[in-house]
């Protein structure tokens, strides 16, 4: 059975989008979220329009981590404004205490939840990031992170940079979708699993399910430098903003430890590929993602005690991975415009 948390329940996890434990069990997570899509034709009421749209997120979150990559590599920064929310947050909203005075500049809110509340006054599910914001109306468009970042590739291309790549090429988007499918099941969501099961049977469940995956992804990995094709795709993406925070957080915070991705070699030298490919590396915070996880997860760590480690250098170390060929960038080029957020 799947219920939402509401937006006032008290140390909700707004990164966890909607999660809980059914019957102090197993880790559920609610994936309904504002469907609302910003195309080029302005079928939901929101057109695709240049400076219209504010894209509000945290550097701790892997969700909306997402979008900021694709938002760089299609550079977009001139398109859709970004807002940063802080990567800690109360029972009731993420806020904007990186910002002078705790205001976002361009909202004009402290909390997020005021564009939610803006367009839905009585919303009841959690108050997540990413969430893209119409400027002109303080309204939130939508929280669909999935559907968000597609959009950016295929609705948004008009206002691409020269050389942005195809994250989303239309001959492989099956096998994209089919990959990324499993990345979130199994992966991505498979850590939540981990961290917030309810019973120890859950969590060995959990555990199981996600090194099953993680074993498939290094055989996967061990003979080619890209998950789908021989370019970066949206499940490249998807991937990365899990295995970044993964020797970080999960291994220890959420108990994934059979394995550090830095002892998983093929996995470990594809993150350290990426994470060395403009738009991927340098949209990471590791201070921010731990002071998230240790800090607001007061039921896994009541300390609220951050870890001074791990040692974050080695991931600059050489990765080898272009021996296995592949064009990052395919036909195009890598972002060079400094990371304004």
């Amino acid at each position: 059975m799947t219920t939402s948390e509401t937006s006032s329940r008290p140390g909700q996890d707004f990164s966890t989008k909607g999660a809980y434990v059914t019957g102090g069990q197993e880790f559920n997570r609610d994936t309904n979220y504002i469907e609302t899509r910003i195309t080029r034709d302005g079928r939901d009421g929101y057109p695709v329009e240049p400076g219209r749209y504010r894209l509000v997120v945290s550097r701790a979150c892997p969700w909306a981590h997402r979008s900021t990559i694709v938002r760089r590599l299609l550079g977009l920064e001139d398109a859709i404004s970004i807002g940063v929310a802080g990567p800690t947050h109360d029972a009731r909203s993420w806020t904007f205490d990186l910002d002078p005075d705790g205001v976002d500049p361009v909202l004009g809110i402290e909390r997020l939840q005021d564009a939610y509340f803006r367009r839905f006054p009585d919303y009841p599910r959690g108050i997540t990031v990413p969430a893209v914001v119409d400027v002109p109306t303080g309204a939130v468009v939508t929280n669909n992170f999935p559907q968000i970042t597609l959009d950016f590739s295929t609705e948004w291309q008009e206002f691409h940079r020269a050389g942005a790549p195809d994250l989303y090429p239309e001959p492989l988007r099956a096998e994209i979708d089919a990959v990324a499918r499993r990345i979130f099941t199994e992966v991505n969501n498979g850590v939540y699993r981990c961290g917030f099961a309810g019973s120890q049977e859950a969590y060995e469940a959990a555990y199981d399910r996600l090194f099953t995956a993680l074993d498939w992804l290094e055989d996967r990995l061990t003979s080619q430098r890209y998950l789908v094709g021989d370019t970066l795709t949206e499940a490249d993406i998807r991937l990365f903003t899990t295995l970044v925070r993964f020797d970080a957080v999960y291994h220890g915070h959420f108990k994934c430890n059979r394995s550090k991705l830095s002892e998983m070699p093929a996995l470990w030298a594809y993150a350290r590929d990426l994470f060395q490919t403009p738009g991927f590396g340098d949209t990471v915070n590791f201070d921010q993602i731990k002071q998230h996880y240790y800090i607001v997860h007061t039921d896994i760590n009541p300390t609220q005690i951050v870890p001074k480690g791990p040692d974050t250098a080695n991931w600059h170390t050489a990765h080898g991975r272009e021996a296995l060929g592949g064009r990052p960038f395919g036909d195009g080029t890598p972002p060079t415009r400094p990371v304004d957020a």
